[in-house]
């Protein structure tokens, strides 16, 4: 028994890999973009517009796997990278700008841990409540409109063309990847990556182990938020603008990264390794459908069938395993 979990279990680490391969062979293999698409520069372009969901991603893991979800990903982006623009535009320093847009994005999901946690609602309501609140924020400190801001540092964090030259990909892909492997030992070895997952596997039987689960719950929406936050901060460094209409539907980027990459919905389940590959299945999909000329909307069916596929096949091993 303990063998065949073991190798379930590899299975599930393989598959994730085996997607991304399978996406980039596809794209390298078709005559229109397949000198093009495997070149230095284009990989280089991959990886900048990963950025973005990678680090939603990050926080969206810890509430996957604790048996949650967070709608207001998004908006909170939207959020963030408005409240860095107006820090900045005000004459604020770069650096003050960064650290309050991070926080705002950490107290907005800071603000969802405690009323999903005080009030006892399903986080789907909540979140979904939040994503209205931060999205109307966001246009009411813009007055609706874009805040420019004076070009500073903060914008060379997703230059494609990073300064130094030494550093080879933007600061913000180097960003990305450290907070993804301090991420990754978190889960993995302190007794608080094993209080999100046995909060997600059964929140009672967590509780009855002395497990406090409300305040785990709230710290894992606020680091969620944090992440947001981050990524709002990039989102403002790419556009080189606070737009408070950006990134509206990715939050479900950002929940299918998750799951493409073996998160559950149903909680106690998902790693950030595997989340990480998922971003950059769907960042190959939509790099190469771009390539290749097809319009939006076709990107669009293309990961809504992968997601449903995901899902479907995350069902039907838990009611094997049931």
């Amino acid at each position: 028994m303990k063998r065949k979990t073991k190798l379930q279990a590899f299975i599930n680490l393989l598959a994730p890999f085996l997607g991304l391969i399978l996406v980039i062979a596809i794209f390298s293999s078709m005559p229109d973009v397949q000198s093009r698409f495997l070149r230095i520069a284009n990989l280089k372009s991959v990886a900048t517009q990963s950025v973005i969901v990678a680090l939603g991603a990050l926080g969206m893991t810890l509430v996957i796997i604790g048996g949650g979800i967070d709608l207001s990903a998004a908006s909170n982006i939207a959020l963030s990278s408005v409240i860095t623009a107006y820090a900045i535009n005000a004459g604020l320093p770069p650096l003050l700008g960064i650290l309050l847009g991070v926080l705002t994005g950490g107290l907005i999901g800071f603000m969802n841990g405690v009323l999903i946690t005080e009030l006892r609602l399903v986080p789907f309501i909540i979140t979904l409540g939040m994503m209205g609140i931060a999205r109307g924020l966001a246009k009411w400190i813009a007055n609706n409109q874009k805040i420019d801001a004076p070009l500073s540092w903060v914008n060379d964090l997703m230059a494609k063309s990073p300064r130094p030259s030494w550093l080879l990909l933007a600061p913000g892909v180097w960003l990305m990847i450290v907070f993804a492997v301090a991420m990754a030992v978190l889960l993995r070895y302190t007794v608080f990556g094993r209080h999100v997952f046995a909060i997600g596997s059964n929140e009672a039987t967590a509780r009855l182990c002395g497990v406090r689960t409300k305040r785990a719950k709230v710290i894992i929406y606020a680091l969620s938020g944090l992440f947001c936050g981050l990524s709002g901060v990039m989102e403002f460094s790419r556009l080189t603008v606070g737009d408070p209409t950006v990134a509206v539907g990715l939050e479900l980027d950002i929940i299918a990264a998750v799951v493409i990459g073996g998160g559950s919905l149903i909680g106690g389940e998902g790693s950030i390794l595997g989340s990480m590959i998922g971003v950059f299945i769907m960042a190959f999909l939509r790099n190469g459908c771009t390539m290749m000329g097809w319009p939006n909307y076709i990107q669009e069916i293309i990961i809504g069938v992968i997601i449903v596929a995901a899902v479907s096949l995350d069902q039907i091993r838990h009611r094997r395993a049931a």
